[in-house]
């Protein structure tokens, strides 16, 4: 299925999903222990705690807020994202599992985007947090769907990540985008793998097993 028909969650399946998958994360960092909120994960310098505070700042932020944070930032999109993501993850671990219950079932984004990016960041990042943990957490296959097609269409807000050379096939519900050697996977392989994710989209994959659902080293 080359397109978006029967692709995109409406409205309220999508925020349901958003909720659960904020409820569940949430109840997952209350269980952490001092030294798993400080664990590093595949986010740059980011440690969990730092993962756990961006988590919420979307739904939190204001338009006002935004604006002073990026000109604290020198205009610079990327160094904002992560500057407050490390500033809020200073708190302490219980205010950042608050700010997480807090946003459950709010229905803002952060400014800029859309519904589909919350959907996006929570599914990814949630990911983040559990494979660091060396946790296992499941990922909705519609939503992980909903997810890969709004990276693979994205225009605004940019791309961050290079879309792979490559055909890519969900082997565990309909989905299909590209062009070249084929790729098979999970559709949350193929979504950790276009947002930049290759060796968590790998260790999904070998969760999934069986030959089909192998990642190439290169793409």
């Amino acid at each position: 299925m080359d397109g978006v028909t029967g692709v995109v969650l409406d409205e309220d399946r999508c925020w349901q999903v958003v909720d659960r998958e904020r409820a569940s994360l949430a109840e997952l960092l209350e269980g952490l222990s001092a030294e798993e909120w400080d664990t590093p994960t595949g986010c740059g310098d980011w440690r969990v705690r730092d993962v756990a505070a961006h988590v919420s700042a979307g739904a939190r932020f204001g338009y006002g807020t935004v604006l002073g944070e990026l000109l604290r930032a020198r205009g610079s999109f990327d160094r904002m994202i992560h500057d407050t993501a490390v500033r809020e993850g200073r708190l302490p671990a219980e205010q950042i599992v608050a700010h997480l219950r807090s946003i459950i079932g709010s229905r803002r984004w952060a400014p800029g985007t859309t519904r589909r990016e919350a959907l996006l960041d929570i599914l990814v990042h949630g990911q983040d947090i559990a494979l660091a943990l060396g946790r296992t957490r499941a990922m909705p296959p519609e939503a992980a769907r909903d997810a890969c097609e709004r990276v693979w269409t994205m225009r605004f807000p940019p791309r961050p990540w290079p879309l792979p050379r490559a055909r890519l096939v969900a082997t565990d519900i309909e989905w299909t985008r590209g062009t070249g050697k084929e790729v098979r996977g999970p559709v949350a392989a193929l979504l950790l793998l276009l947002t930049g994710r290759p060796d968590a989209a790998r260790v999904w994959c070998e969760r999934d097993g069986g030959q089909e659902g192998r990642l190439p080293e290169t793409l």
